[in-house]
């Protein structure tokens, strides 16, 4: 399970230490975040200990002005009193003594920011969800096409990598050669990005290693991207029957996500980064809800509607 440590987090998001509970010790598993309203006004079922709690506004509003000494001792017991990984205050928001007290006593971490509630929220959970990513290594090239990332596999020298090149000259984005490194993110996302000491670089039998950024500009390179579809290419087998119409979607599964798939055989004569800018658009195309290969069933075998 990934994880990172607590005292890396609140170094990383710029966190003003008010106490430190432990947290060379303490580690976060998870990348949701838990604001605390309903747990501080008595109400303690379902409380998500495993997140960090993130007290706001409207929270410290409650616990300062609406809440005598005892009261928001109590409220804030509630909360602390649950093995939360660390609590985080807010647009520099005055801490009670309460809640010092209470961190003291269950060796609960205390941070403070200086960004509002939501924009301290979205960036924590960004934060969590590329760290704490699920993370796989595959050989391949990651191309943008037309805003399609496209994950382009098969075997050593098949021309993965000139493939790419062309589609760079013909104005998309490299983000990845040779090897991608992938992360299932929310929503079962898939992001691909290349490992740091190679990233813009790509190999080319008979040149040699090139520098893409260099060569094409700071436009034809991207650090990360979307996987949308994969395309494995493959050596051209003249006993294998390949689609020709594309009625039936085949999928492939990464990290447990399905991706569209396409088999491109490989053959002299065939331009293959045109094919894949097409594959890209007509991908865009059943995204919106239209289907080449169904209009033109529709228009062999739909009733005639002539008079006769």
């Amino acid at each position: 399970m990934a994880r990172v440590k607590i005292k890396q987090f609140a170094m990383d998001l710029e966190l003003e230490i008010l106490y430190d509970g432990g947290m060379e010790q303490l580690e976060l598993r998870t990348a949701n975040v838990n604001r605390p309203g309903l747990h501080l006004a008595g109400f303690d079922d379902y409380f998500a200990s495993d997140r960090i709690q993130l007290i706001g506004k409207v929270e410290m509003t409650y616990l300062t002005e609406a809440l005598d000494a005892a009261q928001r001792y109590h409220a804030l017991e509630v909360v602390l009193s649950h093995p939360i990984p660390c609590v985080i205050v807010s647009r520099n928001l005055p801490v009670p003594d309460e809640l010092y007290q209470l961190a003291q006593k269950y060796s609960r971490p205390i941070f403070r920011s200086s960004l509002v509630t939501t924009q301290l929220m979205i960036k924590a959970i960004n934060y969590l969800e590329q760290i704490l990513a699920v993370r796989i290594t595959r050989h391949g090239v990651l191309v943008d096409v037309n805003g399609v990332g496209i994950l382009i596999t098969g075997e050593s020298g098949i021309g993965k990598s000139e493939t790419a090149l062309e589609l760079i000259k013909r104005g998309h984005r490299l983000v990845s050669d040779d090897v991608v490194e992938i992360s299932r993110m929310y929503r079962d996302q898939l992001i691909g990005t290349a490992p740091e000491s190679v990233r813009h670089f790509m190999e080319i039998r008979g040149i040699g290693i090139i520098d893409i950024r260099q060569m094409y500009g700071i436009g034809s390179v991207l650090v990360q991207k979307n996987i949308d579809m994969v395309i494995e290419m493959e050596l051209w087998n003249n006993e294998k029957v390949y689609d020709r119409l594309g009625e039936e979607d085949q999928y492939t599964t990464i990290l447990g996500v399905k991706k569209p798939r396409i088999v491109l055989p490989v053959r002299p004569g065939r331009n293959l980064g045109i094919i894949i800018e097409v594959a890209a658009n007509n991908y865009q195309l059943k995204a919106l809800g239209y289907n080449a290969a169904k209009e033109l069933e529709k228009r062999f075998f739909q009733p005639s509607t002539k008079q006769s």
